[in-house]
């Protein structure tokens, strides 16, 4: 099962996030989030245990619970859904070649 952790401290990183989960049984995976330019923590990650029902009780036990200081939200993460946001061939707003302005509709 595929967990969702927000509210994490921006300190938490990689391993520690393993440390929590593994308390209640396989962890395949543990990643925290980082912003590409900055590489600093957005402050939510997403856990994979093999086991649905330790991953359930990992849920349980840990949703809404302190960890350094910030209060956990802790949920099966749900399916990535397309946005369909993004590059010139769908539209959007882009600069024109003189430095202006223009909104692309396509």
């Amino acid at each position: 099962m595929n967990i969702y952790i927000a509210n994490l401290n921006y300190k938490i990183q990689d391993d520690e996030l393993r440390q929590v989960f593994e308390e209640y049984g396989e962890v395949s995976s543990a990643k925290v989030i980082k912003d590409h330019e900055t590489g600093r923590s957005r402050g939510f990650g997403f856990v994979e245990m093999p086991d649905d029902e330790e991953a359930q009780n990992a849920i349980d036990n840990l949703h809404e619970t302190d960890l350094k200081g910030k209060k956990l939200i802790v949920n099966k993460a749900r399916p990535r859904q397309n946005t369909g946001g993004g590059g010139e061939s769908r539209g959007g707003f882009r600069p024109n070649n003189n430095g202006g302005d223009r909104f692309n509709r396509r």
